[in-house]
């Protein structure tokens, strides 16, 4: 049975009422259940568009916990997600409510996709990226919006 697709991501987070805030106000998404504290604090999130039960599920474990060492002196983790976007307006779009909130790290252009890169309150890296209908393999290169918006007409 081949794998065909990821269905939801679930995260840790130090406060899950301000990570409920930045993906509601920044990203979008939408509260589909909240657990009582009791259960550590706990949300379940669903993308625009999306037909999933849900995206994301956000655990909280307090203000004292750690930053993630994913990465950093070679301590394995997960580097980042990755959500795709319709359109590149809609990219556009989040490139500037992203860099509003103080959450806009990168932007490149990987010549198959157009990708910001972004962390959330606490500091978990993740992806938005729009497909390009004919693009080919190109490396990873800074990307221009603006100029790949007026490209195309937009």
């Amino acid at each position: 049975m081949p794998i065909t697709r990821l269905n939801h991501a679930v995260l840790y987070v130090r406060d899950v009422e301000r990570s409920v805030a930045f993906y509601t106000d920044v990203l979008g998404f939408r509260v589909l259940g909240v657990l009582p504290e009791g259960f550590r604090g706990a949300a379940f999130l669903q993308a625009p568009g999306s037909t999933n039960d849900h995206d994301l599920g956000l655990f909280e474990i307090g203000s004292a916990a750690a930053a993630s060492p994913a990465g950093r002196g070679g301590a394995v983790g997960l580097y980042h997600l990755a959500w795709e976007v319709d359109t590149l307006a809609e990219l556009d779009r989040l490139a500037a409510r992203l860099s509003e909130a103080g959450a806009l790290v990168g932007a490149s252009d990987h010549g198959t996709t157009k990708s910001l890169y972004a962390k959330d309150p606490d500091g978990l890296e993740f992806e938005l990226f729009w497909t390009v209908p004919e693009g080919q393999p190109a490396g990873t290169r800074p990307l221009d919006l603006e100029h790949e918006l007026s490209r195309r007409g937009l």
